[in-house]
C-alpha cells in the first residue's frame, strides 16, 4: 500500500510560502485531521493532492512529497502510482454541472466523467450554435447575393425588352430574367463576350434595322467610267499631228485669223462668189489659189478629227453630268451613312473625270488653232476609283436583299443588340454570380459540420444517459446525507432536475451543490477503477454550508464511506465537524488504534508577508469539546502568562476576545439583539471597563491590516489588561460558570503553550 508520509518541501505564492517538514512533526498516519481557519492554506494543500491524483505537475507552486520513504517532486507526479481521490472546491466545480438556466429550472449533470462529457456536449452545442449563426449568415449572404443577381437579371431583361419590343409577336416582347440569365451563363462559359460587343456605329446600325419599316427595291447604277488613259492617248496623238501645206506665214501663227480666213474661204467657195463679202472687191485668183493651198485636205482632215475627238469628250461629260443614283431616302437607314460615303466618292470621282476631260478639250481647242505644229500636253491622267460605282451598287444590292428578307434582317439586328446589351453587363453579372456562388460554397460545409456536431452531441448524450445513476439511488443518498427528503432529483434529459418539496427548484445552493458532488465522490470511492483499500482519500471542507443538524448526518455518511480507505486526510475549518472527526479518530480501535494524526495550519508570527505553517494540533483544540472552550482557554492563557507577549502574538487576541464575548453574551443575553454594546448595557459590570473592552475589540479586530489613525499598534500592549477585564466580566455575570471553565482550562504542569 502506498502511503504519503510527509510534505517534504512546499513553495507557493500564497500563505504557505516556504514550508519544510519540521523534524519534530510526526509523519502522516492512516487517519489525518488538519484544522485551519479560512485563508490558512487548506485549499492550497488540497490542490497539490489533486494534482497528484490527476498525475500532472501543480499549476502553481512546487512540492515534494515523501511516499513510502521515496521523494516525489511535483514535476514528476506523472510517474506516481499511488491511487488518490480528492474532494475539494475544484472537484465540486468539476462534478456538478448546471445545464441551461435562466428562467427555466436548470438540469444538473453529476459525476466527473458525465460532467466532462456534458461540458463537451455544451462546447459542441456552442460550436453548433456558432455554426448555426454562421450558416444563417451564409444563407442570408446567399439570399442577398441572389437578390442582387436576380435584380440585375430582371433589370437587364427589362432593358432588353424595352429596347427591342416590336409590333406583333416579336421574340423580345416577352423577354424575361430567365432568358437573360441563360444567355449570360452561356456567354460566361464560352468566354466570347468581346465578340458580341458592338461598336457605336454597329449599334446604331442595328438599332436602325430594328426600327426600320419595309421599303421598295431600287435599281443599281448603270454606268462605267471612260478610260482616261485611252482618252489621254488619243488626244496626245492628235496634239502631236501636224499639217504639211503651202502655209501662209501670217495665218500659220495666228490661230484666230486663220480660223476667220478658213471660214470665209469656205463661205465664198460655197457661194461661188468672185467678190469679197467683206470689202466687195474682186477676189484675185492668185489669192484664192494660195488660200486653198494653205487650207488643203490634210488640214481639213486634222480639223475634222479634232472636232470628232472634242465631240466624244463632250459626250462623256454629258454622260457624267447626267449620272444619277437612287434617292438615299429610298434605302434602309442603316445603309445611309455608308451609302452617303460611297456616293460622295462617286461624285468626287465624276468631278475629277469631268475636270480632266475639260483639260483635254482645252488642249484640242489649242490644237485647232495650231494645226501646223505639235502642241505639248503635260497633264497626266488622274488615278480614279473605278470601283466606286461597284461599292454604290453593292450597298444598293444589300438594300434589295434586305427587302427580300426584311424579317430575318430585323431579327438578326435585334439579336445582335440583345447580345451586345448582355455582353456589356456581363462583368457585373459575373461579379454578382461569383459572389452568390462563393456564398453558396460556404453553406454546404456548414450544413455538413452542423450535421456532424448534431450526431456527436447525440452520441455523447447517450453516453451520459448510459452512465447516469438511478435517481432513486441519488435520492436515498441525499436523504441520508442531508437528514431529510425535501430535496429530490428526477431524471430529465441527460441529467437531473432538482425538486424542492415536489416543485422545481430554481437553482442549487452551495450546500446542495456540495452535497451532490460529495455524494458522487463517495460513490466513486467504490468504483472498480479506484482501489479504496490501498488508496489515498482527501476531503477538504466536505460539509461547507450545511446546517448543524445536517452536518452530523453528513459526518456519519462520510465516516461510513471512507473508513476503509488506505489513507485518509480531512481538512476543515468547521469546528463542529472538526470535533466529530477528532472524536472518530481518537476512538479508533484494533489495528487502526494510534494511526490517527492531528495537525493545524497556524500563522507564523513575526514574518512579513503573512505566512502559515503545518504544525501539530494545539492541545486545547484536541482537549476541549467546543470552540468556546478553546477561545476561553486562549484568553485565560494570555492573562496568566508570565512572559511578555510580542506585538505579533497580541494581534490575534482582539479577534479571539470578540468571538468569546459574542458567544458568552449570545448564551447569557439571547433576548437582546444588535451591537455588543447593547448587550453589555444589560450586564451588571463597571461601565468604564465595559467601554474599554468594546472599544478594544472593535478597534483591533476585523482583519490583520492596520487601518485608521486610532488603530495604534502600541495600544495592543494593553491586551492582557483588557482580557483580564473580559474574564472579570464573565465571572461577574456568571461566577459558577467562570469557576468551572477556569478549573477546566487551567494548564496542567509541564504542558507547553501552543505557538
Amino acid at each position: 500500500m502506498s502511503v504519503i508520509t510527509k510534505i517534504s518541501r512546499l513553495k507557493h505564492p500564497g500563505v504557505l510560502r516556504d514550508f519544510t517538514w519540521p523534524s519534530d512533526l510526526p509523519s502522516f498516519g492512516r487517519f489525518n485531521l488538519i484544522y485551519g481557519w479560512n485563508g490558512h492554506g487548506k485549499t492550497t494543500l488540497s490542490r497539490f493532492f489533486r494534482a497528484l491524483e490527476q498525475r500532472v505537475a501543480p499549476a502553481l507552486g512546487e512540492i515534494t512529497l515523501e511516499i513510502n520513504g521515496q521523494q516525489l517532486a511535483g514535476k514528476d507526479f506523472h510517474q506516481a502510482t499511488v491511487p488518490v481521490r480528492v474532494f475539494n472546491r475544484d472537484f465540486v466545480n468539476d462534478s456538478v454541472f448546471p445545464v441551461g438556466g435562466g428562467e427555466v429550472p436548470p438540469i444538473f449533470v453529476v459525476g466527473k466523467e458525465s460532467v466532462e462529457t456534458q461540458k463537451q456536449v455544451e462546447r459542441l452545442k456552442t460550436d453548433r450554435s456558432e455554426k448555426d449563426a454562421a450558416l444563417q449568415s451564409a444563407r442570408s449572404t446567399v439570399q442577398q447575393a441572389n437578390r442582387k443577381l436576380d435584380q440585375l437579371c430582371t433589370d437587364r431583361a427589362q432593358a432588353i425588352k424595352d429596347a427591342l419590343r416590336a409590333p406583333g409577336q416579336g421574340r423580345y416582347n416577352n423577354y424575361n430574367k430567365t432568358n437573360y440569365r441563360t444567355r449570360a451563363e452561356q456567354m460566361l462559359v464560352a468566354g466570347d463576350a468581346t465578340t458580341h460587343r458592338l461598336s457605336d456605329a454597329e449599334r446604331e446600325s442595328c438599332l436602325i434595322q430594328h426600327l426600320a419599316a419595309v421599303k421598295a427595291k431600287v435599281s443599281p447604277v448603270q454606268y462605267r467610267f471612260p478610260s482616261l488613259e485611252s482618252l489621254h492617248k488619243e488626244v496626245s496623238e492628235l496634239l502631236a499631228a501636224t499639217v504639211t501645206s503651202a502655209a501662209i506665214a501670217s495665218l500659220k501663227d495666228d490661230a484666230p485669223l486663220s480660223g476667220w480666213v478658213r471660214q470665209g474661204l469656205g463661205l465664198h467657195k460655197s457661194k461661188a462668189a468672185d467678190h469679197c463679202f467683206f470689202c466687195d472687191q474682186p477676189l484675185p485668183d492668185a489669192r484664192m489659189s494660195e488660200l486653198e493651198a494653205h487650207f488643203n485636205d490634210e488640214y481639213e482632215r486634222l480639223l475634222r478629227r479634232l472636232d470628232q475627238q472634242s465631240e466624244t469628250l463632250n459626250q462623256h461629260v454629258a454622260s457624267l453630268r447626267g449620272l444619277h443614283v437612287p434617292d438615299r431616302m429610298a434605302l434602309y437607314e442603316d445603309l445611309l451613312n455608308e451609302y452617303d460615303t460611297a456616293c460622295n466618292s462617286l461624285w468626287a470621282t465624276r468631278d475629277a473625270v469631268v475636270a480632266y476631260i475639260g483639260e483635254l478639250q482645252k488642249a484640242l481647242d489649242t490644237k485647232k488653232g495650231q494645226p501646223f505644229k505639235r502642241v505639248q500636253f503635260e497633264i497626266s491622267a488622274p488615278a480614279i476609283d473605278c470601283e466606286v460605282i461597284g461599292r454604290v451598287n453593292d450597298i444598293l444590292h444589300r438594300h434589295n436583299e434586305a427587302c427580300d428578307d426584311f424579317q430575318t434582317r430585323t431579327t438578326k439586328a435585334r439579336d445582335r443588340l440583345a447580345l451586345d446589351l448582355i455582353a456589356r453587363s456581363l462583368d457585373e453579372y459575373s461579379r454578382l454570380s461569383a459572389a452568390a456562388k462563393e456564398a453558396l460554397e460556404l453553406v454546404s460545409p456548414l450544413e455538413a459540420e452542423i450535421t456532424r456536431l448534431t450526431g456527436e452531441i447525440e452520441r455523447l448524450e447517450r453516453e451520459i444517459v448510459e452512465h447516469r445513476q438511478p435517481a432513486e439511488e441519488l435520492n436515498e443518498d441525499l436523504r441520508n446525507y442531508l437528514g431529510h427528503g425535501e430535496i429530490r432529483v428526477e431524471v430529465k434529459d441527460t441529467g437531473y432536475q432538482l425538486l424542492r418539496n415536489g416543485e422545481p427548484a430554481e437553482a442549487l445552493s452551495e450546500g446542495e451543490r456540495t452535497a451532490l458532488a460529495l455524494l458522487y465522490f463517495l460513490k466513486s470511492l467504490r468504483d472498480r477503477r479506484f482501489d479504496l483499500r490501498n488508496g489515498v482519500v482527501v476531503l477538504d471542507d466536505p460539509v461547507s454550508s450545511l446546517d448543524a443538524h445536517a452536518l452530523y448526518l453528513a459526518f456519519g455518511f462520510i465516516r461510513e464511506r471512507t473508513q476503509g480507505a488506505g489513507q485518509l486526510f480531512v481538512l476543515t475549518h468547521n469546528f463542529a465537524f472538526f470535533r466529530q472527526v477528532r472524536n472518530w479518530f481518537t476512538n479508533l480501535r484494533g489495528k487502526d488504534r494510534k494511526s490517527e494524526r492531528f495537525y493545524m495550519l497556524d500563522r507564523i508570527h513575526g514574518v512579513t508577508p503573512r505566512r502559515t505553517t503545518l504544525c501539530a494540533l494545539d492541545p486545547l483544540l484536541k482537549k476541549y469539546e467546543s470552540e468556546y472552550h478553546y477561545l476561553f482557554a486562549r484568553v485565560h492563557r494570555a492573562t496568566t502568562a508570565t512572559d511578555q507577549a510580542s506585538l505579533e502574538q497580541n494581534y490575534a487576541l482582539p479577534n479571539i476576545a470578540r468571538r468569546l464575548l459574542e458567544m458568552f453574551l449570545a448564551f447569557r443575553k439571547p433576548h437582546i439583539g444588535g451591537h455588543l454594546w447593547q448587550k453589555l448595557e444589560d450586564v451588571n459590570f463597571d461601565k468604564a471597563r465595559a467601554i474599554r473592552i468594546v472599544r478594544f475589540v472593535d478597534t483591533h479586530s476585523h482583519g490583520d491590516a492596520v487601518a485608521g489613525p486610532e488603530h495604534d499598534p502600541s495600544l495592543l500592549g494593553e491586551a492582557r489588561a483588557v482580557l483580564a477585564d473580559l474574564l472579570e466580566l464573565i465571572k461577574s455575570e456568571d461566577p459558577k460558570h467562570f469557576e468551572a471553565m477556569e478549573s477546566l482550562v487551567s494548564r496542567p504542569a509541564g504542558e507547553t503553550e501552543a505557538a
